[in-house]
């Protein structure tokens, strides 16, 4: 019976070793996803990136800013206006 019990604990401490392997493996799996994906972000964005928001543990779109880019304004000479809306006028006529 002494042999049983030495080994019904080799055998357990095997198990609980394989599944604290397994689950570190996957937690640093899980953890170099979310910096590569931080790292992506920053990279294509330039600045820091926007927080993903999860609904039950799902991630989701991150909400989009309420500020887009400046629009750009260039001042025209009359006869540069006038020469716009000659081509403006053309190129309705052609439709």
């Amino acid at each position: 019976m002494a042999e049983h019990e030495t080994l019904s604990r080799t055998t357990g401490a095997t198990v609980v070793t394989l599944v604290v392997v397994a689950c570190a493996a996957g937690l640093a799996d899980a953890l170099r996803r979310r910096l590569r994906l931080r790292r992506r972000t920053r990279h294509h964005a330039g600045a820091e990136p926007a927080p993903v928001h999860t609904h039950h543990g799902a991630p989701t779109i991150p909400r989009q800013r309420a500020t887009g880019p400046s629009a750009e304004t260039v001042r025209l000479t009359e006869a540069e206006r006038d020469a716009f809306a000659v081509l403006v006028r053309r190129l309705s006529e052609g439709d």
